[in-house]
């Protein structure tokens, strides 16, 4: 396998890179090259995941997901006033036109 840039290893080869990394004992060099990946990507990977395999949210990740998370209840928010703005608008017109 090639650590070309781009490619994507399936979670479990990684969860097992990062293992044999932490308890084989041998240097991070030579289970790159058993492996056939980059030590750059045995690297970024014991930075990136967490033991179980499960990707580690940087405190950058945290930040953006809630401001996605914000944004999208501010546009449920303002759809939700446009819609009361126009039913008020409504019912303001139909009673005026019953009071008439």
């Amino acid at each position: 396998m090639s650590g070309s840039k781009g490619h994507r290893y399936d979670p479990e080869f990684i969860r097992e890179a990062l293992r044999l990394t932490r308890e084989s004992g041998k240097p991070r060099s030579q289970i790159a090259s058993d492996l056939g990946v980059s030590e750059e990507s045995l690297r970024r990977w014991g930075l990136t995941y967490a033991e179980d395999g499960r990707k580690r949210l940087t405190p950058e990740a945290v930040e953006h997901a809630e401001v996605e998370r914000l944004k999208r209840e501010l546009r449920v928010s303002n759809e939700e006033r446009e819609i009361l703005k126009k039913a008020a608008a409504f019912f303001a017109r139909e009673a005026v036109n019953r009071n008439r």
